[in-house]
């Protein structure tokens, strides 16, 4: 059996399609997340591979044959990952050999390493750990420094599988490896390239109809761009993708078709380059050298901590209050009792007060605020649950208020209040009108 790499490159097929099988009962629950097929996404991603599909399967040997015998009729490349340790429950050499129907026969070199790095430890390997020594017929060791699983590269009948261990920090090493070597060369001359537009605003289905006579032309062009609508909290994504062996060529195309799709979206569309929006927001507040408060009821600060989230904000944060209670908004934001008494905390003329007052106080040069009812309670016929009310107040000190009903859960209310707010602090910064469609 071949070591430490993959030297031969045969005459399989080219990869260009893969599945991943991530092995683990514990990513069935709700304390763990599959976070490894997001990097082999998009290391696959890198080298023209397409990831057709991403599946989670228990420890049972049936259920990861059945999953890995699918995959092999389906793609070029099938990645499993986890179920490479010594215990019982580790099943995924077991699986792949019913699949493939190649034996397992023990490396003698594996089991010394591992012997070796328990000794170094002062320790006895248990007999158990054997199992991990245990090499598919004809499989390339991957060699583990970081852990005790070494993993397995196979061809069978013109496929690849590629067995990793679970842990990050083992798995990560072997595919940037691999990556490197075998599986670049196994690929043909196409990449993947990508672009996308993060908008706000807008619900999904308008940004489908906006788009949607726009893209369907590049379905039919050679080759085509692919175009994906994603909605997420607080913003619809679009993502185009393209494969081709001309990289100028498709960073053209792409660059034309975001911009053919931006144009039609107009000012909602807030990222062309994948930047979130307190990015954007953070960057136009650096470059035109000003400064941002904030006064937060119904959002608790979440404004101030996604800016935060950033580094270098304080160069343009300078702070902000969280006036959750009417007592703190007339006591130390100095919104009028008044206002209060007769429009109520949730309303424009004490959102107004309070984006004045915190721009005066913290020295800023925008003001902004939010207040709202972000549930389960605290609604009415009047003001419902998702009522939010936001203010800013530019550098001129000119105030505009916007009034919001959004819908969802606590959390849902609370950061599309936080992506409103900052998308009006962006129009101001960009189109001098924080509320123009």
């Amino acid at each position: 059996m071949a070591r430490s790499g993959v030297d031969r490159v045969s005459a399989s097929r080219v990869l260009r399609t893969a599945q991943v099988l991530a092995v683990g009962s514990e990513l069935l629950g709700t304390t763990r997340l599959d976070t490894n097929s997001l990097f082999i996404t998009d290391k696959l991603s890198s080298l023209g591979i397409i990831v057709r599909s991403k599946t989670v399967v228990g420890d049972d040997r049936d259920t990861i044959t059945d999953h890995c015998a699918q995959a092999l009729a389906r793609v070029d490349l099938v990645v499993l990952t986890g179920g490479l340790g010594p215990t019982d429950d580790d099943l995924t050499r077991d699986a792949v050999a019913l699949v493939t129907g190649l034996p397992l026969e023990e490396d003698p070199t594996i089991t010394e390493t591992i012997r070796g790095r328990f000794e170094r430890r002062g320790m006895r390997m248990p007999e158990i750990n054997r199992r991990q020594a245990m090499v598919l017929r004809g499989a390339t060791v991957l060699d583990n420094p970081n852990g005790t699983a070494p993993g397995q590269f196979l061809e069978h009948q013109g496929r690849v599988l590629i067995l990793l261990p679970g842990p990050p920090r083992e798995l990560r090493p072997m595919l940037n490896s691999l990556c490197e070597g075998s599986l670049k060369e196994r690929t043909a001359d196409e990449r993947i390239y990508r672009t996308s537009l993060f908008i706000t605003g807008r619900s999904e289905s308008h940004v489908e109809e906006t788009v949607q006579p726009i893209y369907s032309r590049w379905r039919e062009e050679t080759p085509p761009i692919e175009t994906t609508i994603l909605a997420a909290p607080g913003q619809v994504e679009l993502h185009m993708i393209l494969s081709s062996s001309n990289g100028a060529a498709a960073t053209a195309r792409l660059r034309a078709a975001s911009g053919e799709l931006a144009a039609a979206l107009g000012r909602h569309v807030f990222s062309t380059d994948g930047r979130s929006m307190e990015d954007v927001v953070g960057t136009l507040l650096l470059e035109r050298g000003l400064t941002i408060s904030a006064a937060e009821s119904c959002t608790g600060g979440l404004m101030m901590t996604r800016l935060t989230d950033i580094a270098g904000s304080s160069a343009y944060v300078l702070g902000g209050v969280v006036c959750y209670s009417n007592e703190m908004k007339r006591d130390v934001l100095k919104v009028a009792e008044s206002d209060l008494r007769d429009h109520g905390a949730v309303s424009e003329p004490v959102a107004v007060a309070l984006a004045e007052q915190v721009k005066s106080i913290a020295g800023a040069d925008i003001g902004v605020s939010i207040t709202g009812i972000a549930g389960p309670g605290g609604g009415s016929p009047q003001k419902p649950v998702g009522t939010v009310v936001i203010a800013v107040v530019d550098s001129s000190n000119v105030a505009r208020v916007r009034t919001f009903q959004f819908i969802g859960d606590r959390a849902q209310v609370r950061f599309q209040a936080s992506q409103a707010a900052l998308e009006m602090v962006r129009r101001q910064l960009v189109y001098n009108d924080p509320i123009s469609n």
